[in-house]
């Protein structure tokens, strides 16, 4: 299938990826948009792991402040060089990041960032749950473990589902700007205000 200009330029707007990524990607999904943009954050992902062991020493502390002037988040995103740090598609991830903040309130960035004691008092009051609702004892386990990946789905920040477009973990988000931007990318820490909290 012959591939065309307007093809690929759709692609480049909906995905941010360079020109050649994009005319490849509808090489080998014979021109199918969606699945084009499929491949190409598969792709993405593939390239955001190769990177991920490279250090991110520049990048920038962002703030952000709701309309209603009451929630307020501080996040550092760290990259590889300052060039990246003051171009666009940064400053932007930058924003995405703080706003996904501001309206979601994450406990942690990661799992292994949440306090363990926490982990711990929730698998009891999850497993003394199911017993109580009489689950029989061969499925405690397996309903407290779905318990607590829900747990990190919830309130870890990388595996929320990004508000800006629910089918995307925040993780997801990263990878795609790390293919795009073409440097490692990591969230360092956040801190999020509510006023009166």
């Amino acid at each position: 299938m012959e591939i065309n200009a307007k093809q690929v330029k759709e692609l480049r707007d909906r995905t941010g990826a360079g020109m050649m990524d994009c005319k490849k990607a509808l090489t080998e999904t014979n021109g199918d948009i969606e699945k084009a943009t499929n491949w190409l954050r598969e792709k993405g992902i593939a390239k955001a792991v190769s990177k991920s062991d490279r250090d991110t020493k520049e990048g920038r502390i962002y703030s952000y402040i709701h309309t209603n002037n009451k929630i307020g988040v501080l996040v550092e995103i760290n990259c590889e060089t300052d060039f990246v740090a003051r171009t666009e598609n940064f400053e932007s991830l930058c924003k995405d990041i703080a706003m996904h903040i501001a309206a979601t309130a994450p406990l942690a960035i990661r799992p292994e960032d949440l306090d363990p004691k926490l982990i711990e008092n929730e698998r009891e009051v999850y497993r003394n749950k199911a017993i109580n609702d009489g689950k029989p004892e061969q499925v405690v386990d397996k309903i407290v473990e779905g318990q607590v990946q829900k747990l990190y789905k919830d309130n870890c920040l990388l595996q929320q589902e990004f508000v800006k477009d629910p089918n995307k973990t925040v993780q997801d988000v990263i990878a795609s700007a790390i293919a795009t931007i073409g440097e490692n990318i990591q969230i360092a820490r956040f801190t999020r205000y509510f006023l009166g909290e």
